[in-house]
């Protein structure tokens, strides 16, 4: 498994307005998202259903690297 790390803005930020997301769904969007978009910031957007989230698609951006998350949330509005 791959060492992840979180920006501060994820853990001060993302976490205090989504305190419902884990760590864990991110780390398992990004090993086995159902979509992958490299952004023009050198970030990459993974997106994957998550159960725990009622099926909705949870987005997490990462940087470049692919191992340090900066942001997540659910994704309500993205279809496959």
């Amino acid at each position: 498994m791959k060492n992840y790390i979180y920006t501060s803005y994820f853990e001060e930020q993302v976490l205090r307005k989504r305190p419902y997301l884990e760590k864990e769904w991110c780390i398992r969007v990004i090993e086995h998202p159902e979509k992958t978009e490299r952004q023009d910031n050198n970030r990459f957007q993974f997106w994957k259903r998550i159960s725990e989230l009622d099926g909705h698609f949870l987005r997490v951006t990462t940087f470049e690297n692919k191992t340090t998350i900066h942001n997540a949330f659910p994704d309500r509005r993205f279809e496959l």
